[in-house]
């Protein structure tokens, strides 16, 4: 009894657990903020975005504008979008966009239709009722990302695409190791579901990754995903702009009419264009630089391969088509798109409720007549062209040169550009 006692006392105290419980020096963290995984859509993966970016969220590194104290709780979930802080060294804080591809309302509309329609139950495990589609079968098999994988998927960005394109997409595709290759066997099943799951849902973010801002492009900095938020660099609506000063209002006109021009012509042969644009579609840097917020409406035409998939072949859906649309909408034909599109629809939607009623007389009333004209010129492309360019050439005067507008200062003072 007296050796199993020794043998007993012996044991308890080389546990290491045991005797860092009983350790006064230990200190206790205590986390103050408290992640639900299906806050994030961590829950539904390998139905989300990524996971890139969780670890900021769960070691505090990207925090909520709401968290000021320990004691408040999540922002509401079913909100689209939040404003936030992030950090790489817990000490400066810079301003972040935490977004959901889509409401959380049509999110939890899409995952029981495919409870629904694939295995006829009310829930199931998304991961493996999608596994078991076709297409995704397809998508296992295949080296290579082709025209045929997405065929049918409702985003703008693949209704004309080719195999340049998507070949960028696989070779920049942030949530794996950079590989460099066109060919999808650095992908894990788990990494193709994600890529497949995103296009399905809204590109936004695949542009972000393959067109990045270092390069010049005009979209916003893309640092990560978690489930199913995405996290972006900060920008402010362009709609918070409307009430701006005639300088910064002419300044932000003549930007969205040269990142309009960009579109179209580019060093890499691709042509934009959007299907939709409202307030929220561009946002405004801290320096005043204008940037595509949302490209979720984007899409692209390869002026240099064309398109690789014929109409026709749009017509395929199947569960992946109808996550966050309805199946019944019909798809625009590659060959109707025309360039000049999304000039006449910013000139319509935005530009006017930018420069309303900003300038005196009659420089106002010359504005306002170019806009009509660029606005009514969708089958005149030679006077779009020509009203574009008075209009250009009102405005640049009418914008000024400090430090408000910081990304342009103090160039501008010593360049005739400006």
């Amino acid at each position: 009894a007296d050796l199993l006692m020794l043998l007993l006392v012996l044991a308890v105290s080389c546990n290491p657990s045991t005797a860092a419980t009983a350790s006064p020096s230990a200190p206790h963290v205590k986390t103050s903020y408290s992640f639900g995984r299906t806050f994030l859509g961590l829950d539904k993966c390998n139905a989300c975005i990524g996971t890139s970016i969780c670890k900021k969220f769960f070691k505090e590194e990207i925090r909520f504008d709401t968290w000021l104290s320990s004691h408040l709780k999540l922002p509401p979930s079913y909100l689209l979008s939040y404003s936030g802080n992030y950090t790489d060294d817990a000490k400066s804080w810079r301003m972040v966009d935490i977004t959901r591809l889509t409401s959380k309302y049509r999110h939890d509309r899409a995952d029981k239709r495919i409870c629904t329609s694939l295995l006829k139950t009310k829930t199931c495990s998304l991961e493996r009722a999608l596994r078991r589609t076709h297409r995704f079968q397809k998508w296992l098999r295949a080296k290579r990302l082709t025209p045929d994988l997405v065929q049918g998927l409702s985003s703008p960005m693949l209704r004309c695409p080719s195999q340049r394109l998507l070949d960028r997409i696989v070779r920049r595709y942030a949530e794996v190791p950079d590989a460099g290759s066109i060919y999808m066997d650095h992908l894990t099943d788990r990494d193709k579901l994600r890529l497949l799951y995103t296009l399905s849902v809204n590109s936004h973010p695949i542009l972000l990754q393959i067109f990045p801002d270092v390069e010049g492009w005009p979209f916003p900095r893309y640092l990560g995903s978690c489930g199913r938020l995405v996290v972006s660099a900060s920008t402010r609506p362009l709609r918070d702009f409307y009430g701006a000063a005639p300088e910064v209002a002419a300044d932000l006109a003549l930007q969205l009419l040269a990142i309009l021009h960009s579109m179209g012509t580019n060093d890499l042969n691709y042509f934009f264009y959007f299907t939709h644009v409202d307030a929220g579609t561009f946002g405004v840097f801290s320096n005043g630089h204008l940037f595509i917020r949302d490209a979720s409406t984007l899409g692209i035409i390869d002026k240099e391969e064309g398109s690789q998939l014929i109409d026709g072949q749009q017509e395929y859906k199947d569960i992946f088509s109808c996550l966050t649309v309805d199946c019944q909408s019909a798809f625009v034909s590659c060959n109707s798109i025309r360039e000049k599109h999304s000039l006449v629809m910013v000139c319509q939607e935005l530009l006017p409720k930018l420069l309303k009623g900003k300038f005196l007389q009659p420089m106002q009333e010359k504005i306002d007549r170019f806009l009509q004209h660029c606005a009514d010129s969708l089958a005149d492309d030679q006077g779009l062209d020509e009203a574009v360019a008075k209009l250009a050439e009102l405005l640049k005067p009418l914008r000024s040169c400090d430090s408000r507008f910081a990304y342009r200062y103090p160039d501008c003072k010593y360049s005739d550009k400006y």
